[in-house]
């Protein structure tokens, strides 16, 4: 099959899981013998040009700005794969394209202008009944100048959006963003679930020797309740934080934590098994499993997460280590550890055979290309 992905790549200073997933996509569907052609814009390079924040301004507001149809068409391809167009590729090119197209929604931004269904720590659906809540209250970037366009984009609600609307077939990486969506207004009959892939880790983890060790991976930033966990960390058990981000500067280490910084992708997979678990603190619903955690299941490391997040709602349904309440007071997140610490070799087999059912390479390539063929029936049926 020929498949062109399209997808604008965040800031590198700003990681995100979307460029590793549209990355290790193609390196998948490559492999698994598929024509595959990558058609992407890159934020460093756009943003060089002094004009950069007003071009992506109107590009977001209006749906024009740069165009993929020329390469698509020279690519010609069976289905066009949309991630991310925010805020790089215009939207208009949508209506205008004839073929088939899948679009992964991996975040909240057609119904939220932060993306995150998140204000000031806590659960904000205000937009759903309010169009121009997200820019009173100026939810992107803490401005209400730069929430602005996302306000225009989205004034019609989600289900209006250009890309989900023209999308002939559309994923969600887990049952509770479908759910979100739903209540947005967006049919879920037209959703799959696909959650996202990570390739194996080689002999993964039995359980490490020695005093228990726990780790923190991510983006040092308020939605990942990074700051949180420091303060109720139970006094006595080693933690490494693992990441960098905006809070990094006021974060300080102290008894039992160490905070490493950055780490490369390939540096944090050889050091996951031996650790006794993740801890999955993320305050905000996210719109399915973080990568984090799937990698920590390939490694068979069982992982502790804040109930209402991505990672609690896998970990609940694989039985892949515990859940906490969103605000667990110490004893709680304590007991979680112990009990995770206690059973790890039995919860270490539950993620790998959860990895291996649903998130593993081959699992990934079946779903996607199943989802391709049903697109493809789509447009057939609704232009024969």
């Amino acid at each position: 099959m020929k498949v062109a992905v399209v997808h604008s790549f965040h800031a590198a200073d700003v990681p995100s899981g979307e460029d590793v997933v549209v990355r290790a996509q193609v390196e998948a569907l490559t492999a698994a013998g598929h024509e595959v052609t990558l058609v992407s814009q890159s934020h460093d390079e756009r943003r060089r040009r002094r004009s950069y924040r007003l071009e992506a301004a109107a590009t977001i507001a209006t749906g024009l700005g740069p165009d993929p149809t020329a390469q698509l068409r020279a690519a010609a391809p069976d289905v066009v794969h949309v991630h991310n167009l925010f805020p790089n590729f215009g939207t208009r090119w949508l209506d205008r394209w004839t073929g088939p197209v899948v679009a992964t929604l991996h975040n909240f931004r057609p119904m939220c202008a932060a993306a995150t269904l998140l204000r000031d720590g806590h659960r904000c659906t205000d937009c759903l009944t309010d169009r121009w809540a997200g820019l009173r209250h100026g939810c992107f970037r803490d401005s209400r100048i730069a929430t602005l366009p996302l306000a225009v984009a989205g004034r019609h609600g989600a289900a209006t959006g250009p890309v989900v609307r023209r999308a002939d077939r559309l994923v969600a990486i887990s049952q509770r963003a479908v759910d979100e969506f739903a209540v947005a207004g967006v049919d879920p009959a037209r959703f799959t679930v696909v959650p996202n892939a990570v390739a194996d880790v080689p002999g993964a983890s039995p359980a490490p020797p020695g005093s228990a060790r726990w780790l923190f991976l991510g983006r040092l930033s308020a939605e990942k309740g990074v700051r949180e966990l420091l303060e109720l960390w139970p006094q006595g058990v080693e933690l490494d934080v693992v990441g960098d981000g905006e809070l990094a500067g006021e974060l300080r280490a102290r008894p039992g934590v160490r905070l490493l910084g950055g780490r490369t992708n390939a540096a944090v997979r050889a050091l996951l098994p031996g650790y006794t678990g993740l801890v999955v603190p993320s305050l905000w619903p996210e719109a399915g499993p973080p990568l984090t955690y799937v990698e920590a299941l390939a490694a068979g490391v069982p992982t502790v997460a804040w109930a209402g997040n991505g990672a609690a709602d896998d970990v609940t349904r694989h039985g892949t280590g515990a859940v906490v309440p969103r605000e667990p007071a110490r004893d709680e997140l304590a007991a979680a550890l112990a009990g995770v610490e206690r059973d790890r070799a039995a919860l270490s087999a539950a993620c790998r055979s959860a990895y291996e059912t649903y998130f593993s390479i081959p699992a990934w390539i079946d779903n996607l290309t199943a989802v391709y063929t049903a697109a493809q029936r789509t447009r057939e049926m609704s232009h024969g």
